[in-house]
């Protein structure tokens, strides 16, 4: 009666980051359910190098003029549609297994929330009787939606710890669900019982997240284990298109004891073999003193450490000094990873962000001079955005010393864009489409346009990796051929390309025969962006030490 299992459901998409899945949340929640005496396990449906080509659901056929036809060149997005993990009915099979008294699925994407419902489905087809809950953000901000799903039972709204021990117990002990923080059920009436999210007022002593209940070896890179820490929660910044920002509902921002974050790198460096450690904060140094703590602590405790720091969610530019990246270094971080969001100061007035490009510069300075790499994040085709200033954006960081990272606007539920979107009636028709894959909004930027977008970023980022190899970049010419020769590796044909477009602006595939043929592209922003790169010089992303 006291065995709880969490379930990580499989993914559907055209493409997958497998290092950025790591259960996280499910893991601190079972932490603590382990420290009120529960035995709970996870199965995670993504843990698995098993992939499937499936067909494209229906709602996605818009998207076959820009993601129809295969593309081997360097310049490739998306073909193929594939469902990543392994299958539903192996996870119902898993769940019969086990046959736990509750059972918790996670939903953070609201695209995603197909597979929640499908994973929910398959488990009461083998366990009828269990209880299913689901967590996370889509929940948290859409419960009502959520439990359209008949065999959802229940939703915890707003973060976990707290609640579930709660939920459990009284499921165990057949008593009241209505005072469980974050608790939303089907009252008699089939009506909802909805309470408020719950959100921990301290984050101190929380029970270190039981990542040995994950399949390590899955998320191991170059061979070590891999570990994603959340040092805060919350966000003390009002950006517009985050749904964890103070202008969001989500809790305060709230940041963990030092001591408590060095506990829990203990319990996983010692225990997995790490070699890589990403900080999923933007806000992981905007405390200049608790960062340096946390930096010189982890110097102190891992002395013959031998792993790589990273925040890959991008740092706050602001934050950013002397100090800061001087501790970075000696602590272990190789790579500066930058939020800039956009160099256009309409723009940042809409995204509610402070104009940083000062900051930026100065932070690329830095990370120069203590021989970090570094990647810089922008959004493009956001409501009210404007193509031209993003192809200026990624002008920009041609000429700065950094990886240009564009990332296609999505609505999420809870931020200020979503309701701005919801208003104007933008909001795509399917949970679904609300993914950056999809080109889900057509406001001031179409979906030509925002594909173009992200076609330029992966040309940019392809004359940089030239540029970090001393190759000159390949004259104008003229396109002749209607197949690449077989003989030509990834790179020698993306020089062909490139050529083909500095000459007439056109963006050209190649696809598995090595037929080449021209992707659809706004012809408008490609002249910009040709002319903008004709007239400036375009920097690498490797750093020249001497």
């Amino acid at each position: 009666m006291k065995n709880v299992l969490f379930v990580q459901p499989p993914i559907e998409d055209f493409y997958l980051t497998k290092k950025r899945t790591l259960p996280y949340g499910l893991c601190s929640i079972a932490g603590s359910l382990e420290s009120h005496g529960y035995n709970v396990e996870i199965f995670d449906g993504l843990a698995t190098n098993k992939v499937k080509i499936i067909e494209w659901p229906q709602e996605f056929e818009y998207l076959r003029p820009f993601y129809g036809k295969s593309d081997i060149s360097a310049f490739s997005l998306f073909h193929d549609y594939k469902h990543f993990g392994f299958s539903f009915e192996h996870i119902g099979k898993i769940a019969k297994d086990k046959n736990p008294f509750l059972i918790g699925i996670s939903s953070l994407f609201t695209a995603y929330f197909d597979s929640v419902v499908k994973t929910a489905k398959i488990i009461k087809k083998f366990l009828p009787d269990c209880k299913i809950v689901i967590g996370g953000h889509h929940p948290t901000q859409l419960p009502e939606a959520a439990m359209e799903c008949p065999q959802i039972d229940y939703v915890i709204r707003g973060e976990g710890e707290l609640s579930m021990p709660l939920l459990a117990d009284a499921l165990r002990d057949n008593t009241s669900l209505d005072k469980v923080p974050g608790i939303v059920f089907r009252k008699n009436s089939n009506s909802l019982h909805i309470n408020d999210p719950a959100w921990l007022k301290d984050l101190t002593g929380l029970p270190v997240p039981a990542l040995n209940l994950v399949k390590q070896k899955f998320y191991q890179r170059n061979g070590k284990g891999a570990a994603i820490v959340v040092s805060s929660r919350g966000c003390p910044m009002k950006c517009s298109y985050c749904a964890v920002s103070a202008s969001s509902s989500y809790a305060p921002f709230r940041q963990r004891e030092v001591d408590d974050v060095i506990r829990e790198l203990e319990s996983q460096v010692e225990t997995f073999n790490i070699g890589f450690i990403d900080f999923e904060d933007e806000n992981l140094c905007l405390k200049k003193s608790w960062f340096l703590s946390l930096m010189e602590k982890i110097q102190t405790h891992f002395p013959d450490r031998k792993f790589e720091l990273r925040a890959m969610n991008g740092l706050f530019p602001p934050s950013i000094d002397e100090d800061i990246v001087k501790a970075m270094e000696s602590a272990g971080f190789k790579t500066l990873n930058l939020s800039l969001g956009s160099t256009s100061k309409e723009q940042l007035e809409k995204f509610c962000r402070k104009d940083v490009r000062h900051a930026f510069k100065d932070a690329l300075k830095l990370a120069k001079q203590h021989h970090l790499q570094s990647v810089s994040y922008i959004i493009a085709a956001a409501p009210g955005q404007d193509p031209m200033q993003s192809v200026d954006d990624l002008l920009y960081l041609a000429a700065k010393p950094t990886l240009a990272g564009m990332s296609i606007f999505y609505p999420a539920p809870g931020s200020m864009d979503y309701k701005n979107c919801q208003d104007k009636n933008l909001l795509p028709r399917t949970f679904s489409l609300m993914r950056s894959t999809a080109l889900p909004i057509i406001d001031t930027c179409t979906r030509v346009q925002s594909i173009t977008l992200l076609r330029l970023s992966r040309i940019l980022n392809f004359m940089k990796a030239l540029k970090n190899e001393k190759l000159s970049f390949p004259a104008p010419k003229k396109c002749r051929q209607k197949h690449i020769d077989s003989g030509m590796d990834r790179k020698q044909s993306g020089v062909l390309l490139l050529s083909w477009f500095l000459n007439d602006g056109v963006i050209r595939g190649v696809d598995r025969e090595g037929i080449i043929y021209d992707h659809e592209c706004d012809p408008i922003l490609t002249k910009r962006f040709i002319d903008g790169i004709t007239n400036l010089k375009i920097k690498g992303t490797i750093l020249q030490v001497p």
